[in-house]
């Protein structure tokens, strides 16, 4: 008897449709194989098998030794992992006539099957939820571990199953468990702005907490530089407390990678706050920009409509940091193998800091730095031109005095508060590029639209051509400062470029000048 049931592979961020045919019938011979598993399954998949075997006896059920084919269609996809294992499981049971195969079709079905029967978590099950939903089957059974996260698809039944039986019930009609509901917008409302930091905790540095308010008005990319103990890891680490909230979509976005590396944890359902990923130095670039022998996001992925920290940026191999160069640029990244080629969002604010030089103290107001003039330009080289190029603010921070520490008359501004002028600067920018769907924000501004959307005066001009001149900035520092001014005008609710906006964008531009070691 043939029987089909519906299950589905990941590729990339989305889901594709696996069929599952089981057809028994006809006795094996002896000493011959009484089944036989096709369509290209790894050997998580072939293994599944005996763990089907075992789970079935042990709840109850048999696998007759009759002849029986499980094709896993398409077969020109790689099936992986041990997702399939339940779906194969109530196919043999449906083909076997141990339990009613009418309804077999009416639902995708996944799950990794223990010895006993019960049923473990998987990864990537919101975007194989969304694709049940397009599919338009009646119903998802999952386990029970992931039901919250694929129920905030809305228009279809989600089923959390605990074990094998609670799956054949909801098949069978026997006494089914109720389907998860989740409200998705409560949900996604739910502990939206709840944050650990905040930038009032953070004493002087109103310099940099002003480039920091910048940096998230236009979405710039940000690097820190100064000694140890200035306050650069705290400042990098309140930046999502400035950013929009996210979106509903972005929400859902943001939800489906972490969902497919696995990061999410049991009964989670949305991700409500912004991602920030802080990598140690010691990554592989296949970890940072994602990749392996079955492809997975990697952490530029995973920091997606958030902010990913790379802390002490010349510490980390020169490969690594280079491979985030067009991502940096495209904002998604593409995996090639020589079967399958698959595309990862990687829309993320970049946040760098560093030491001035290998001991950390050049320029420092007390301490003296013991490095010669070649260490420190070593040190600084170790960072490229074209990287260098794709950061808009350089920041150089300042250790704080022990007057400012102690200061507890002063009340600092809370993080709410510098959102409030983030928000409204965005919301210009929304209005500006609503007839692009590439542009939202002014660090994202293609270079054949700067002249048009950043234009400057007579005496902006001069401004620039002065400071490019005097301070020896570089061609590619031009851009950069226009598109920062342009973030400072929206700060300021103003049409126009001024001078003073103009002047505050060159400031930030500190590697850019020649001879900036001295």
């Amino acid at each position: 008897m043939l029987i089909k049931t519906y299950g589905g592979a990941i590729q990339g961020v989305d889901a594709t449709t696996i069929t599952i045919e089981v057809n028994a019938g006809g006795i094996s011979a002896a000493g011959q194989s009484y089944y036989n598993l096709v369509g290209l399954p790894d050997n998580a998949v072939k293994e599944g098998f005996h763990r089907i075997e075992a789970a079935l006896a042990n709840c109850g059920y048999k696998i007759p030794r009759l002849k029986m084919t499980i094709n896993l269609a398409p077969a020109d996809i790689r099936k992986e992992g041990s997702a399939y294992d339940l779906s194969i499981a109530m196919g043999i049971l449906a083909s076997t006539k141990q339990i009613d195969g009418s309804h077999t079709e009416d639902y995708m079905i996944m799950g990794e099957l223990s010895l006993d029967g019960s049923v473990r978590p998987l990864k990537g099950v919101l975007p194989l939820a969304i694709h049940a939903r397009k599919m338009g089957l009646k119903g998802f059974i999952v386990p029970e571990q992931n039901a919250r996260e694929a129920a905030i698809v809305n228009d279809i039944d989600v089923f959390g199953v605990k074990n094998l039986q609670e799956a054949i019930a909801i098949l069978t009609n026997d006494q089914p468990i109720a389907p998860t509901v989740v409200d998705t917008r409560e949900e996604f409302s739910y502990n939206q702005n709840e944050s650990l930091y905040d930038f009032a905790d953070v004493k002087g540095q109103n310099n940099i907490k002003r480039a920091m308010e910048i940096a998230a008005a236009g979405g710039h990319n940000v690097i820190l530089i100064g000694p140890p103990g200035a306050g650069k890891t705290m400042l990098a680490k309140r930046m999502p407390t400035i950013l929009p909230p996210l979106t509903l979509h972005e929400a859902l976005e943001t939800t489906k990678i972490h969902s497919v590396a696995g990061r999410l944890s049991a009964n989670t359902s949305l991700i409500h706050q912004r991602p920030f990923r802080t990598p140690h130095h010691t990554i592989s670039d296949v970890a940072l920009v994602g990749g392996g022998s079955y492809p997975m996001p990697g952490e530029i992925s995973l920091a997606h409509n958030g902010v990913l920290f790379l802390d002490e940026l010349p510490e980390f191999k020169r490969t690594v940091l280079e491979v985030m160069r067009q991502p940096l640029e495209e904002k998604r990244v593409t995996i090639s193998r020589a079967k399958i080629s698959v595309d990862y969002p990687a829309s993320f604010m970049l946040i760098a800091s560093m030491n001035p030089c290998p001991c950390g103290y050049y320029n420092h107001p007390t301490k003296e730095c013991v490095c010669g003039a070649g260490q420190v330009k070593r040190y600084l080289n170790k960072i490229s031109g074209p990287l260098l190029d794709r950061i808009d603010l350089h920041v150089e921070v300042t250790p704080v005095s022990f007057d400012e520490l102690t200061d507890h008359s002063v009340e600092l501004e809370k993080s709410d508060s510098i959102r409030e002028r983030v928000i409204n600067a965005r919301n210009i920018q929304k209005e500006r590029y609503a007839d692009s769907k590439q542009v939202h924000s002014n660090a994202l501004l293609p270079s054949n639209r700067v002249k048009e959307v950043c234009e400057i005066n007579q005496a902006g001009q001069m401004l620039l051509k002065t400071a490019i001149k005097k301070l020896k900035l570089s061609a590619r520092a031009y851009d950069r400062i226009l598109k920062v001014s342009r973030t400072i005008a929206d700060l300021a609710d103003s049409k126009e470029i001024k001078t003073e906006h103009l002047a505050e964008a060159i400031q930030f531009r500190s590697l850019d000048r020649e001879g900036w070691i001295g």
